[in-house]
């Protein structure tokens, strides 16, 4: 059973910033995965914390999946990403997104405007800061002029992109290294990938060796009922959110998707969580026994997934370890 290049996402609710380099240590010497790729949302940052990372660990790759372009300038975002190519000594990847609504207006302060202008010119200024030269860029959204990084990577660093629809997929293509993905039915897998790799042929090359990173939430257990419900009340906020929202709906869930805006728009969380359908559930979460969960993983590898992240879903700290060594690639039956 192929299950790919099994990797575990950090930061995780109930675990301190230390208690999350210690677990990723954990998870590299003795688990056996390959990768820890770090969310920012409302804990710990990623710049933060894969600097420590970068130190605690030896053979994984450390990666950002994702990081918004929004709350950090282009000039910072080529500065942070050195400084982690650095000290990971060529395991870093910097993977970036417009991210949401919610993020970036609601908790930044900053229009969440042109996102796909927003991606194309902040990866520009990459581009030109990564490679040592002096940037020169003056974009819609973005704009650097004069900046030369102080220490330049010896490697170039791998700039993955978040995408959820066709344009942002078709331009993750064109002008990234690897893709993240994210909540999302298998099924809808072979319409994403051509989107991506329809973007790679525009700009002249062949995307099907790239890297494909996607984070599952994971619910190691026998009660499936209850699995859902942690779903239920943990992503209905992402649903509603408009770039997810519209996500869902291109994925094939029409009716959950627009019963859950109107109920969030009303105001009643509850209705928007039960909203989401068992089977909707059951098609964007890995839920079950362990042997289950491997054959779901399974079936996202052999539709394209090259990199799957372990997002544990549990109640507490203990649950959520216990998921990550359930599934650990150095415990496989």
């Amino acid at each position: 059973m192929d299950l790919g290049r099994l990797a575990i996402t950090l930061p995780l609710p109930f675990l301190s910033p230390r208690a999350c380099v210690e677990l990723a240590r954990t998870a590299e010497r003795e688990w056996g995965y390959e990768a820890i790729w770090l969310a920012e949302t409302n804990g710990p940052d990623s710049a933060s914390l894969a600097g420590a990372l970068a130190l605690a660990t030896e053979r994984a790759t450390i990666g950002t999946a994702i990081v918004p372009v929004y709350n950090r300038s282009a000039a910072v975002l080529a500065m942070t990403a050195a400084s982690l190519a650095g000290l990971c000594e060529g395991r870093f990847a910097l993977g970036l997104g417009s991210s949401s609504h919610a993020i970036v207006e609601g908790w930044s302060g900053i229009p969440f405007a042109r996102p796909l202008a927003r991606v194309r010119e902040t990866v520009a200024i990459l581009r030109q800061a990564l490679s040592g030269r002096k940037t020169d860029f003056a974009g819609e959204t973005a704009r650097s002029r004069g900046l030369r990084l102080g220490w330049v990577p010896e490697r170039p660093v791998p700039i993955y992109l978040a995408a959820l629809r066709e344009r942002m997929l078709e331009l993750a293509g064109e002008i990234g290294d690897g893709l993240v993905l994210n909540l999302f039915p298998v099924t809808a897998l072979p319409r994403i990938l051509a989107a991506y790799r329809r973007g790679a042929a525009r700009a002249g090359r062949d995307a099907r060796g790239d890297e494909v990173v996607c984070r599952f939430q994971v619910a190691v257990t026998d009660d499936v009922p209850a699995a859902r419900q942690w779903i239920r009340h943990g992503f209905a906020g992402y649903v509603a959110q408009p770039v997810y929202n519209a996500y869902f709906r291109w994925c094939g869930f029409e009716a959950e998707a627009a019963a859950v805006a109107r109920a969030f728009a009303a105001g009643d969380r509850a209705a928007s969580a039960a909203a989401m359908s068992d089977a909707m559930i059951d098609r964007i979460a890995i839920l079950g026994p362990a042997a289950r969960c491997r054959e779901q993983i399974a079936e996202f590898v052999a539709a394209g997934v090259t990199t799957p992240v372990i997002a544990p879903v549990a109640s507490d700290a203990a649950g959520m370890r216990a998921v990550f060594e359930a599934l650990a690639p150095a415990r496989r039956p």
